[in-house]
C-alpha cells in the first residue's frame, strides 16, 4: 500500500528498486512453479517414473518444498486433462509472482509494462484451470519455452526478468567493479568483487557479443548477483550469497549446456540437481526447460570468494555456445564437440573468436585449400583425419581464433596458419600409413630370419621342423594381407600418397615371395651340399638385412617433413644400403645357380635349391624396390 502511494505522488523512482527486488524474488518462485507444472505433467503422464525432487530448488527460492512433492506425486491423467490437489493454487500463485514482476517493470517502464501485461490478459484468457483441474495442452503451453502460437507465460517470465535486470541497471545507486548495484553493504563488496574479477578476467572473449552485464543487490540476509549471460532468450544467472552459502540458479532449454556448464566446476564441490530431468510428454523436444540449481558451502570467506570467482568466469562460455556446438558437430562427433568446447572454456580460449571468424566456414575453407582431395563432398572431417587427430585439429582452430581476434591480426593470417596446421596433420597421417609399411618390413624379417634359422640348423646337423616353418610363414602371410587391405582402405580413404600405396602393394608381394620360399625350404632334401646351404644362408641373411634397412629407412623418412637433416641422411643412407644388399643377393642367386646347373645335384634337389633361391633373390628385389619408392617419398617431402 505504502508503495503505491507513494507512487501515485509521483515519486516512483523512490520505490522502484524495492518493487524490482521484490520481483526478482518473484522470478525466482515463478520459476520454480514452472518447474512443478513440468514435473507433475510428466508424472501423471508417466506415474511409474520415479517423482522429481525438486526440493533443493523450492527451498532455495522459498516454496513449501513439501506441499510441492505432494502435489506431484498425487498428479494424474484423464481424457487429456491434469488433475492434482492445489493445482488451482499453485497456478494462482504462480500468476501473483507475474503479476509482482509485471507491477516492477510498469514503475520503470510504462511502455514495456503495458505490451507485457496485453501479452499476459492474452495468455491468462487461454488458461481454463480450475477445481484443481486444467488440459494436458494448457500446462504445455503455460510452461514451454515456445509455443505454437509464438507465445508463452514461460517466455513472458522470461522476458520480464530481462526487462527487470534493465531497470535494475537504470536505478543502481552506484557501480561496484562493474556491477549495477543496489542497498549493498560494506559485507556485500568482496563477494561483488570476486564475481565481477571472474566475469573481468574472461569477459573480451565475448568479442563483439553483447552482454555479461551484471547487478547486485541486498535482498534481507541475502546477496543477490545477476548476470545476463547474453541477449537470446533472457539467459540469466542468479547468484545468491548467504554467509559463506552460495546458490547458483541457471535455466536452460539445452540439457547439454547446462551439464556442460555444471562440469566447469569439478574443483568445487557442488550440489546440483535438475540435470536428470526429461521433458515431459505433450511438451516438445525443444520446448521444455531445465532449472538447474547449484549448493555450495564454502569453507572461509576466502573459498566462497573463489567459487564466485569461477562462477563470474565461466559465464561467457554459455554465449552462443549451442551454435558454437552445432558448428564443430558438422566436423567431429557429438561427444568430441562437448570436449572441445570443455577443452577451450578450461583453457579460456573459448568458441566465440571460432564463430567470428566464420565457425564450421572457417573450417571448410581450410579444407578445400589444403585438402580437397582428401575429404569427399558431406564427409566429416573426422572421417578423413581420424577421431583424434580431428579434435586436436579443432582445438587449434579455436586457439587461433581467439589468438588473431586478440592481437589484432589479420582473418587471412589466421586462415593461413590453420591451413597450414591441416597440412601438417594430413602429412602426419602419411605417416601412419608409412609405420604400416614397417610392420610389413618386420613381418618379411621374421619369415626371412626363420628361414636362415632353418638353414643354420642344416648346417649344423641339428633336426629341423619344415613344416612348422611353413605354417609359421603362411600365418604371417596372412597377416601381412589383413594390413594391406587396411591400408587401401586407409590410402583410399585419405586420398594419400600414391607413393606409398605402390610401397604397400610391393611389400605384399615380397612376403609372398618369403612365404613361398619358406614352403620350398621346408621340402629340401637331407644331406644338401654345404657350400649350396652356405650360398641360400647368404641370401636370406641379404633378406633379413633389407627388412632392417627398409624399416630403418621408414624411420627416419616418418621425420624428413620436420627439417631435419639427420633423418634424411638416414633414410637415404638406409636406401642404399637395400641397393647394396640387393646386388650381393643377386650375385649369390647367380652362383647357386651356375653350382646347380654344373650337374653336382639329383634333379630333385636341383629344383627346389633352384627355386628357394629363386624366391630369396625375388625377395630381395622386391625389397630393393621398395627401397626406390621410399626415396620418391622421400624426395617429394623435401621439395615442399
Amino acid at each position: 500500500m505504502k508503495s503505491l502511494i507513494v507512487g501515485h505522488l509521483g515519486h516512483g523512482e523512490f520505490i522502484l528498486p524495492g518493487l524490482i527486488a521484490k520481483a526478482l524474488v518473484a522470478n525466482d518462485r515463478a520459476k520454480v512453479r514452472m518447474s512443478v507444472l513440468q514435473a507433475l505433467l510428466q508424472h501423471a503422464l508417466h506415474p511409474s517414473v520415479e517423482t522429481i525432487d525438486l526440493s533443493t530448488e523450492c527451498r532455495a527460492a522459498g516454496v513449501d518444498a513439501t506441499a510441492v512433492h505432494f502435489i506431484i506425486a498425487e498428479a494424474r491423467a484423464s481424457n487429456g486433462r491434469i488433475t492434482a490437489p492445489n493445482l488451482t493454487k499453485l497456478i494462482e500463485t504462480l500468476r501473483s509472482d507475474v503479476q509482482t514482476m509485471l507491477e516492477a517493470v510498469a514503475a520503470g517502464d510504462a511502455i514495456a509494462g503495458k505490451k507485457a501485461a496485453e501479452r499476459w490478459l492474452a495468455i491468462q484468457a487461454k488458461t481454463t484451470a480450475a477445481n484443481d483441474e486444467i488440459a494436458k495442452d494448457e500446462v504445455a503451453a503455460l510452461i514451454s519455452v515456445t509455443s505454437p502460437n509464438g507465445d508463452s507465460l514461460h517466455r513472458l517470465v522470461m522476458d520480464l526478468h530481462k526487462d527487470l535486470n534493465r531497470l535494475s541497471a537504470g536505478c543502481a545507486e552506484e557501480t561496484v567493479y562493474g556491477a549495477h548495484a543496489f542497498g549493498l553493504s560494506l559485507e556485500d563488496r568482496p563477494m561483488v568483487a570476486a564475481f565481477m574479477r571472474g566475469v573481468d578476467r574472461t569477459r573480451a572473449l565475448k568479442f563483439n557479443h553483447p552482454g555479461l552485464e551484471a547487478s547486485a543487490a541486498r535482498s534481507g540476509s541475502r546477496l543477490i548477483i545477476q548476470n545476463d549471460i547474453g541477449t537470446t532468450d533472457a539467459h540469466v544467472i542468479v547468484v545468491t550469497v548467504e554467509g559463506t552459502a552460495v546458490i547458483v540458479t541457471h535455466t536452460d532449454i539445452h540439457r547439454a549446456r547446462a551439464k556442460f556448464f555444471t562440469s566447469l566446476f569439478d574443483r568445487f564441490p557442488v550440489r546440483w540437481s535438475g540435470l536428470d530431468r526429461q521433458n515431459a510428454e505433450g511438451i516438445g523436444e525443444d520446448r521444455g526447460f531445465y532449472l538447474t540449481t547449484g549448493q555450495y558451502e564454502g569453507e572461509s570467506s576466502e573459498r566462497r570468494d573463489a567459487f564466485l570467482e569461477a562462477v563470474g568466469a565461466a559465464l561467457v562460455f554459455l554465449i552462443d555456445w549451442n551454435k558454437a556446438r552445432k558448428n564443430l558437430r558438422s566436423l567431429a562427433d557429438g561427444a568430441d564437440c562437448i570436449r572441445i568446447l570443455d577443452w577451450a572454456a578450461r583453457n579460456q580460449i573459448g568458441h566465440r573468436a571460432f564463430l567470428e571468424l566464420g565457425g564450421s566456414g572457417l573450417v571448410a575453407a581450410a579444407v578445400r585449400h589444403a585438402a580437397a582431395t582428401r575429404i569427399g563432398f558431406g564427409e566429416r572431417l573426422s572421417s578423413a583425419l581420424g577421431r583424434e587427430e580431428t579434435v586436436n585439429f579443432l582445438k587449434t582452430v579455436l586457439r587461433v581464433s581467439k589468438e588473431a581476434l586478440l592481437q589484432g591480426r589479420s582473418v587471412r593470417m589466421a586462415r593461413d596458419e590453420i591451413e597450414a596446421d591441416l597440412v601438417r596433420r594430413f602429412e602426419r597421417a602419411d605417416n601412419t600409413l608409412l609405420t604400416a609399411i614397417i610392420r610389413q618390413a618386420g613381418l618379411a624379417r621374421e619369415i626371412a630370419a626363420r628361414i636362415g634359422r632353418l638353414i643354420a640348423d642344416r648346417q649344423t646337423g641339428w633336426a629341423v621342423n619344415g613344416p612348422s616353418l611353413a605354417a609359421f610363414a603362411q600365418r604371417l602371410e596372412q597377416k601381412a594381407d589383413r594390413l594391406v587391405i587396411e591400408t587401401r582402405n586407409t590410402i583410399a580413404r585419405l586420398d594419400a600418397s600414391q607413393t606409398i600405396g605402390q610401397l604397400a602393394n610391393t611389400m605384399e608381394a615380397t612376403i609372398d615371395e618369403l612365404e613361398q620360399a619358406a614352403f620350398i625350404a621346408s621340402l629340401l632334401p637331407a644331406n644338401l651340399d654345404p657350400a649350396v646351404l652356405r650360398l641360400i644362408a647368404d641370401l636370406c641373411a641379404a633378406a633379413v638385412g633389407g627388412a632392417e634397412a627398409l624399416a630403418s629407412g621408414i624411420g627416419a623418412a616418418v621425420d624428413v617433413p620436420e627439417g631435419q637433416p639427420a633423418d634424411t641422411e638416414d633414410a637415404l643412407a638406409a636406401i642404399t644400403r637395400l641397393a647394396d644388399l640387393e646386388h650381393a643377393a643377386d650375385s649369390a642367386e647367380r652362383t647357386v645357380t651356375a653350382y646347380v646347373l654344373s650337374g653336382h645335384f639329383e634333379t630333385e634337389a636341383a629344383l627346389s635349391v633352384l627355386e628357394l633361391a629363386r624366391a630369396l633373390e625375388r625377395a630381395n628385389d622386391g625389397m630393393a624396390v621398395a627401397g626406390n619408392l621410399l626415396r620418391t617419398h622421400v624426395m617429394a617431402d623435401l621439395s615442399i
